[in-house]
């Protein structure tokens, strides 16, 4: 018997279904706007289209091109973050900034991911990374609050929305879930042993291949044993990347084998990637060109680099920054199983 089509999104029945969550969805979005505007937070708007959608290897972007009045054809793409606009806006002398950023990335699809979503993004001048830590805590409690439940929930999974998040650095969960000494395998400047790395993941377990980079051994250890273990039962912060997985931030000052990055997880979900910003144009450029390279090595594409970022980056503040999953929050804060349940309209050929 051929399979059933499933009925689209907009039928009564399927609408009559979600609507509850896209109610509280609305609820949420007011929340965090309120919350902001309370710190004297600014909301900003920035242009969807770039002529670089953002320069990190594994992301993947939805091209297009302007054409202007006599038929010439300039390059675009739609932006898979707002944040080289946003450190501009830094860089003219905003000091605190968010937006709720409709997103494209390409290559993604199911029940967490979806080609167009909703990105919120805030930037602190003169703050530390730890207060991101402090606000994506308090953007929890704001969102079960406006979804009136107590608890956050994803499948299996249910945290508190009030209680701290326990913070975990990289070297921490590698060597207490999958046994390996990871710093072992990083030099200061960043500079990384992909053998010793590959010899280590192998011992534990976890498939290497001949033409794996070390960064491809990082991501698949984190995959296969750290990640499956954060944020099951409280809200988990996990900290300290390696400087080669911190293409835009700063290096720690206490450990310049580790940079000023982490990212939120409640309920086994990523939700939120921050960072202390780097305002090194020098060492962004280098940074960006080994993004793009391995870009082009693994899919055979690259983006360009947007001049006018980095000319920024010169007259950018001191700053930290963080960019939230807005969906997976409503998802959480729902106990929706599918992000396509929380959006008002998903786009055509859904799951």
């Amino acid at each position: 018997m051929p399979e059933q089509t499933p009925s689209p999104w907009w039928t009564p029945d399927r609408h009559a279904d979600r609507r509850p969550l896209l109610l509280a969805r609305n609820r949420i979005t007011a929340g965090v706007r309120a919350w902001f505007g309370a710190r004297d937070f600014v909301e900003v708007e920035t242009p969807a289209l770039q002529v670089s959608p953002g320069n990190e290897a594994h992301l993947h972007a939805f091209a297009t091109e302007a054409i202007g009045l006599s038929g010439e054809r300039t390059p675009l793409y739609l932006r898979t973050s707002p944040e080289f606009a946003a450190k501009k806006l830094l860089a003219a002398g905003e000091v605190r900034t968010f937006e709720l950023a409709r997103v494209w990335r390409n290559r993604e699809r199911g029940p967490l991911h979806h080609p167009e979503f909703t990105l919120l993004e805030w930037y602190r001048a003169g703050d530390t990374y730890e207060t991101l830590m402090a606000d994506c805590a308090s953007l929890l409690a704001v969102a079960a609050e406006a979804a009136r439940t107590s608890v956050l929930s994803y499948r299996d999974s249910s945290v508190d929305p009030l209680e701290e998040p326990e913070r975990v650095t990289l070297a921490e969960a590698f060597h207490h879930f999958a046994k390996i000494d990871l710093l072992a395998t990083v030099e200061a400047g960043g500079a990384t042993d992909r053998d010793a790395l590959a010899l280590a993941a192998a011992g534990q377990g976890v498939r290497v291949a001949p033409d794996d980079t070390w960064a491809d051994v990082f991501s698949r250890v984190l995959v296969e044993k750290i990640e499956p273990h954060l944020g099951r039962d409280r809200a988990a912060i996990l900290c300290d990347y390696p400087v080669s997985e911190a293409a835009l931030a700063r290096p720690n000052a206490s450990d310049p084998r580790v940079a000023e990055r982490f990212e939120l997880y409640a309920c086994g979900v990523e939700l939120a990637n921050c960072f202390g910003e780097l305002t090194d144009p020098v060492e962004q450029r280098r940074r960006f060109e080994a993004e793009m390279a391995e870009k082009a090595r693994v899919y055979g594409e690259r983006y360009p680099i947007d001049e006018d970022f980095l000319a920024a980056l010169a007259d950018m503040p001191e700053a930290s920054g963080g960019a939230l999953g807005l969906d997976r929050l409503v998802m959480l804060a729902t106990g929706a199983r599918h992000i396509e349940q929380v959006l008002w309209a998903p786009v055509a050929g859904g799951a």
